[in-house]
């Protein structure tokens, strides 16, 4: 069960969201990543949100793609919250074990089974116990944080809350 989830803009048609992360995934504007997950952060942390957390984790990206894009979108956004907010960001917890073809123009349905066990927890002692937030660019069906959640809550006493810099209107 997800605790708490927000998302700091709606991700449409023409958004500025929208421009800012392709700007950001496509374009390869990593400053934005940063400055975006830090102004999320003051807004997360002034609001209560991030009351009782103990740590970030960035939805992981396979390494293949990590390697081609050269980073990890989320990793940005975490650390620009994390400077916000003092939490820290791990990122050798939770890993993506199998590469999945992009979820950009598939069907609900079908991002659900994309993503179906395809992350692991590698490092259990580090969030056993924990309160985690997952962070992630966009949302848009709910399937890549699901996976990532159930796979994070499979580690005896762990909560997980979730946030996104974008919230898909589909």
């Amino acid at each position: 069960m997800i605790e708490k989830a927000g998302a700091f803009s709606f991700y449409t048609k023409g958004s500025r969201i929208r421009n800012l992360i392709h700007n950001l995934k496509y374009r390869g504007v990593k400053e934005i990543g940063f400055e975006m997950g830090r102004i999320y952060g003051k807004t997360l942390k002034s609001s209560g949100f991030t009351d009782g957390i103990d740590l970030i984790i960035p939805v992981p990206l396979h390494p293949a793609k990590k390697r081609s894009r050269g980073f990890n979108q989320s990793d940005l956004i975490s650390s620009g919250i994390s400077d916000a907010t003092g939490l820290p960001v791990v990122t050798s917890s939770l890993s993506r074990i199998t590469a999945s073809a992009t979820q950009t123009r598939r069907s609900r349905y079908d991002r659900w089974t994309n993503v179906e066990n395809i992350f692991t927890v590698i490092d259990a002692d580090i969030i056993r116990g924990r309160h985690v937030l997952l962070v992630d660019d966009v949302i848009t069906t709910g399937s890549t944080i699901e996976s990532c959640t159930n796979e994070l809550l499979r580690v005896e006493g762990v909560k997980v809350s979730v946030v996104a810099l974008a919230f898909a209107v589909v």
